[in-house]
């Protein structure tokens, strides 16, 4: 059997949002960027806002939304992008933004994340980072499904960007114990296996939504210092500190992080073509579900691209979000 050859772009680890935008004109164009209030959301934002898209922030505090969108508007000379309320974790939220986005849309950067520092549930008992970052998200975009369909007749294709992490790779999905009900809580296993899910979603989503010109791939940024970590255990950080010590990753840039969303939402190699795992503005090689991850810090395990547990990610978030 003949592996397929891997996609590749002319973009590296060192390349920033705005190399990847150089030249193109998304005049027209309107995205979503979960997150948009701090670190790669707000670059990834500020990059498309550039280009020339009609962007909203999607996010918790419209506080800080407003300064960012300030700040994008005077740093681009562009339109200022919207700033809309988003609590993932909430899906009253996420019903009331969904209810009242009118129009196409053209591009989904699903980029929000929580890391906790132990164990947190929503209000429906379900554990929070996969809460927030899968089923959040899952709701989002199954809720705008038919914007992007709009969104895909009018520019030959809608995207959706799913921002996943290296730390897939530590995890699968626990379908027995998707919450740690039974099992002993560990937030790194927990923020894992909800990356995992991130990647998944892109599988499926594009297996049943291609066909309405809607492709969806996975991106790990890379190691970027941002927010996300501030709550971090002394444990995390840690294990943190020993991964880049055994060169699983070297920091970049915010600019260099948001670049590898940039190159998913607007390059013509990912254009027709979704489901896959991108790292470094590249598709990722696979690496058994085994593998060492100081080993293979730029692959992803299949566990993160099965399709048939990318079906049953799915049947059971559409399960859990209909109760």
């Amino acid at each position: 059997m003949t592996t397929p050859k891997l996609i590749s772009t002319p973009f590296t680890s060192s390349s920033t949002a705005a190399e990847v935008l150089r030249g193109v004109d998304l005049t027209g164009v309107r995205a979503i960027v979960t997150g948009g209030s701090s670190g790669i959301g707000t670059e990834t934002a500020r990059a498309l806002t550039s280009a020339g898209a009609e962007v909203t922030l999607a996010v918790r505090n419209t506080t800080a939304g407003d300064a960012v969108a300030e700040t994008i508007a005077k740093s681009t000379g562009g339109i200022r992008p919207r700033v809309v309320r988003l609590d993932l974790a909430d899906r009253t939220t996420i019903t009331r933004f969904v209810d009242a986005w009118n129009g196409p849309l053209h591009l989904l950067i699903n980029n929000a994340g929580v890391v906790t520092g132990g164990l947190e549930r929503t209000p429906e008992g379900w554990e929070l980072q996969f809460a927030t970052n899968h089923l959040g998200h899952f709701a989002l975009a199954s809720g705008l499904h038919d914007a992007l369909a709009m969104g895909a007749t009018d520019r030959d294709g809608a995207r959706i960007v799913s921002v996943s992490s290296t730390a897939h790779m530590r995890s699968g999905i626990d379908f027995d114990d998707l919450h740690f009900e039974r099992r002993n809580y560990d937030p790194q296993i927990a923020y894992a296996q909800s990356k995992t899910a991130n990647s998944l979603f892109a599988v499926e989503a594009t297996r049943r939504w291609a066909s309405d010109g809607i492709i969806t791939n996975t991106v790990n940024p890379g190691g970027v210092a941002t927010g996300l970590q501030r709550n971090f255990t002394a444990r995390q950080k840690a294990s943190l500190d020993a991964a880049e010590a055994a060169g699983v990753f070297t920091y970049k840039t915010v600019e260099q992080g948001a670049a590898t969303s940039i190159v998913a939402a607007v390059t013509p190699e990912f254009a027709h073509s979704g489901g896959h795992y991108l790292d470094d503005a590249q598709e990722a090689y696979t690496v058994p579900d085994d593998a060492d991850l100081a080993q293979h810090p730029h692959g992803v395990k299949e566990w993160a691209l099965d399709p048939t547990t990318a079906k049953r990610l799915w049947t059971v978030s559409t399960d859990l979000l209909r109760v």
